[in-house]
């Protein structure tokens, strides 16, 4: 693996694959609860 660090290539992928995870990390932990809080209110009879 030591030949691969200085390949110009992974860097970006590794900050794009960081982004992804924490765009889908925040997305998945905060935003789908919000909008299935807005969209599925429960209703008192």
């Amino acid at each position: 693996m030591i030949p691969l660090l200085p390949d110009i290539f992974f860097k970006p992928m590794a900050v794009t694959i960081m982004f992804g995870l924490g765009f889908a990390t925040v997305l998945t932990l905060i935003v789908v609860p919000v909008l299935y809080r807005i969209f599925h209110r429960v209703k008192v009879v």
